[in-house]
């Protein structure tokens, strides 16, 4: 039986749908009809705010390669997981540590984690969250004022609501695949994004612990197969080969000292753009200058057997984004959708077991 997945190409997904305009406000509308008012004054903390500069998309909003419709920053992000949590429990220390679970992360988000040998786990990037929190003592008043402490909210996996491991829904996994459909290939509307937003309720797990689930089983199913269509974009070469090649340019770029490892967490990604744009052409930033250009410029990956001489080439295994949701029965029970659907089950099973060529490779420019 064929991989459900060997169709879904990249060029299929990325204009498998027609463009649509998206309106972020609207969209985080539907997350909290009733936003809570004392978000505010933490959102609005530099240390956040400086989220404003980074892209959800890992820098793919900065290569011909991709044609993403909609400019979704790490602050947007963090509001929208901060507005789930709050939704689901209106726990202001939960949804605080919501609100913050990004605060560590750099430029071009997740492309630190490649460039760091983390392409698998995808967790480098959070390491320095506590220590950032801890040394903003803005943050410690409006704490001090609110009678919260930090280490009530510098550790969002402590939260399951919040965070919790793949294959299980938390407000993180939730909310990040709703702006990457949104994005990368359109295949989010508005629509449905609040009929499966709607059908969320919270359930207790095979381990009697809470977690995002779905009251029916036919969203349940929508949802899953979404989520699994979009994940296989992120595990498909071209997408490896994007973030592994702007790791590269970042570390040659340090290298060279054209750009420094602080420039990472205090410069915004189009100020990073602008300092690779105007560096010399010369022999001593040749291979950089290459790199960058064919980051910049390249439109077609090739998915090849083996390496290929003038291109640079990938061969990774990555970090595999699923769901397999909790989903409460016709008959009363919580199962997951794989446990009662065949079609979830061999979508999954196909997801985990598709493989790419072995390398992906693009022809390095001049």
């Amino acid at each position: 039986m064929k991989n459900y997945f060997e169709k879904y190409t990249w060029d299929f997904m990325l204009n498998r749908n027609p463009m649509c305009e998206y309106h972020i406000p609207t969209y985080h509308k539907i997350l909290c009809k009733n936003p809570p008012q004392f978000l505010n004054k933490y959102i609005a903390l530099p240390t956040m705010q400086r989220l404003k500069g980074i892209g959800l998309l890992c820098g793919t909003d900065w290569t011909s390669l991709y044609h993403n419709r909609l400019s979704y920053s790490r602050l947007d992000h963090s509001i929208g997981v901060a507005l789930i949590t709050w939704n689901f429990t209106h726990d202001k220390k939960q949804t605080l540590a919501a609100l913050f679970h990004d605060i560590s992360t750099p430029v071009f988000s997740h492309v630190s984690d490649f460039r760091k040998g983390d392409a698998l786990t995808q967790t480098a990037t959070e390491e320095p969250n506590a220590e950032l929190l801890k040394q903003d003592k803005v943050l410690q008043e409006l704490l001090k004022k609110d009678g919260i402490y930090l280490s009530e909210i510098n550790n969002y996996h402590k939260y399951p609501i919040a965070d919790n491991e793949i294959p299980q829904l938390s407000a993180d996994r939730l909310e990040y695949m709703f702006p990457s459909g949104m994005a990368l290939d359109g295949s989010w509307t508005m629509e449905e994004i609040e009929r499966c937003y709607n059908d969320i309720v919270i359930l207790k797990n095979e381990n009697n612990i809470d977690e995002l689930g779905f009251k029916t089983e036919a969203i349940a199913l929508e949802y899953c197969c979404h989520f699994c269509l979009i994940g296989h974009i992120l595990q498909l070469n071209e997408n490896k080969l994007t973030l592994q090649l702007l790791g590269k340019v970042m570390n040659l770029a340090v290298e060279k000292k054209v750009l420094s490892e602080n420039d990472f967490m205090t410069l915004s990604e189009k100020e990073i753009i602008q300092k690779l744009e105007a560096m010399p052409v010369c022999a001593e930033l040749s291979e950089l200058n290459a790199l960058y250009k064919t980051f910049r410029t390249m439109k077609q990956v090739k998915h090849t057997a083996e390496p290929l001489e003038n291109h640079f080439c990938v061969s990774l295994k990555v970090k595999q984004r699923y769901i397999n949701p909790l989903v409460k029965t016709k008959d009363g029970k919580i199962k997951r959708i794989a446990d009662c659907s065949l079609e979830a089950k061999k979508i999954i099973n196909d997801f985990l077991t598709y493989d790419d060529t072995a390398y992906g490779c693009v022809k390095i420019e001049k």
